[in-house]
């Protein structure tokens, strides 16, 4: 009865394992990724870094495989405006957060430098 059990029980099919796999290896890179970005030891960083690098390759290859063996549909073709327009946003974004930087870093470096100058007894200008 127990082998009869067995036999009946409906087996998963490849590409529900596929995109499980996919879907885990996906998971796996963001926490990599993540790990990579609040690391502040130069090796482990690294390490982080070169662990996303590989599983994005084997994120690939599964990508590719799935693709051959039309267990995996691909999106609809997004439309050159629309990917302009997001690229477009980005940069904005990337412009405003390296000026933030830049604000918050003059602004840390410049009481430094008063400071700095002050220990040389050259005049402090405001």
């Amino acid at each position: 009865m127990n082998q009869q059990n067995q036999m009946q029980q409906p087996k998963l099919p490849d590409a529900d394992w596929a995109y499980t796999v996919l879907a885990d290896l996906k998971r796996v890179v963001r926490e990599y990724a993540t790990a990579a970005t609040e690391s502040t030891c130069p090796e482990i960083r690294k390490l982080f870094t070169d662990l996303t690098n590989s599983t994005l390759q084997m994120q690939g290859e599964l990508y590719n495989a799935m693709q051959a063996a039309n267990m995996y549909d691909t999106s609809s073709p997004a439309l050159r405006q629309d990917i302009q327009k997001q690229l477009q946003t980005y940069q904005q974004t990337q412009q405003q957060t390296q000026q933030f930087i830049q604000q918050r870093t003059a602004g840390q470096a410049a009481p430094f430098m008063q400071q700095s100058q002050q220990q040389q007894g050259a005049p402090a200008y405001n």
